[in-house]
């Protein structure tokens, strides 16, 4: 199944700077993989509300794929268990082939995250912990120190 329709792709990329010359932020489009319709339409109504570009809403690793090999994607955001057989750890895989940042959102994090993720932040979580913990993932992307992770956050990425 699939949640939402693929958008265009909008983003700046590779260091650009805003009309201030303050670097922007290396996360501006985000993946959602979600196979519980009612937590992916939150996840994605949280992110776009905070002014992340959704590519997709999807609740599968083909479709997932799909979206990640589009280019279009900065971020995945990605539960464990999915629909159709495979597991958002096939999915990180993918991503991370492609070099594309990868935070689970899980009630359990994998035993080999570590090796595919960013991050993992445990599930339950407020809103506000899941866009916190995007902003930690964002700002080691972009070689900041981060800022203090949310509860339930396990970060594994070291500042580029």
């Amino acid at each position: 199944m699939f949640f939402g329709r693929i958008r265009g792709d909008d983003t700046v990329r590779d260091g650009a700077r805003d009309g201030a010359g303050a670097p922007r932020n290396a996360i501006r489009s985000v993946l959602v993989v979600e196979d519980e319709p009612l937590v992916a339409f939150d996840h994605e109504h949280i992110l776009s509300q905070a002014g992340y570009r959704i590519a997709a809403t999807v609740d599968s690793h083909t479709h997932a794929a799909r979206v990640i090999d589009m280019g279009t994607v900065d971020l995945v955001v990605t539960d464990i268990n999915l629909r159709g057989g495979r597991c958002g750890i096939e999915v990180a895989r993918h991503a991370h082939a492609r070099q594309l940042p990868v935070l689970f959102v899980t009630g359990a994090c994998p035993a080999d995250a570590r090796s595919l993720a960013v991050g993992c932040l445990a599930k339950p979580f407020a809103p506000r912990d899941l866009l916190a913990a995007i902003a930690v993932v964002d700002a080691v992307l972009a070689g900041r120190a981060p800022p203090r992770k949310p509860r339930g956050m396990k970060l594994f990425a070291e500042i580029a």
